[in-house]
C-alpha cells in the first residue's frame, strides 16, 4: 500500500511500514514541512497516497471528503505520543487492512486498540 506520513510522525513509524512492505513517502523527506493541510492533502491526492497523521484537523470530513482521497487515517492518541504508542496504533493499522482491505475513499480514527471508521450519510 502507498502511505504518506505526515511531520508529526517520526522515522520509526516510516521504517516500519516500509519493513512491513509497503510504500512510504513522508512530508518531511518531501520537503512539505510547515505546509499547510489542503496542500499535504492535495500532494496526497495526486501521488494516490494514504495520509497517516496525528493532525485532528484531517478527521473534519467536511474540509478532507474521505472519498476524494487514497485514504485518510488519523491517529488519535496521547497529547504527547512516544514511538511506542505510535507503533502500536501502526499495528492496529496494519491489522485492519489485513481484514478489511483498501481503505481508499475511507476515513479511519486509529487509537490503540480499535478503529472508528467515518461512514457518509
Amino acid at each position: 500500500m502507498r502511505f504518506k506520513l505526515d511531520e508529526n510522525l517520526g522515522v520509526r513509524g516510516a521504517e516500519y511500514l516500509r519493513n512491513g512492505g509497503h510504500d512510504v513517502a513522508t512530508v518531511f523527506e518531501q520537503q512539505l514541512s510547515g505546509s499547510d493541510d489542503l496542500t499535504v492533502a492535495k500532494v496526497c491526492a495526486l501521488e494516490n497516497r494514504c495520509l497517516i497523521t496525528l493532525d485532528r484537523d484531517f478527521s473534519n470530513p467536511l474540509l478532507f471528503p474521505p472519498k476524494q482521497h487514497a485514504g485518510i487515517v488519523v491517529l488519535r492518541l496521547s497529547p504527547n505520543p512516544d514511538s511506542r504508542e505510535i507503533l502500536d496504533a501502526l499495528k492496529v493499522l496494519l491489522t485492519a487492512i489485513k481484514t478489511e482491505g483498501d481503505i481508499a475513499g475511507k476515513l479511519w480514527i486509529v487509537q490503540r486498540n480499535r478503529i472508528r471508521e467515518y461512514r457518509s450519510g
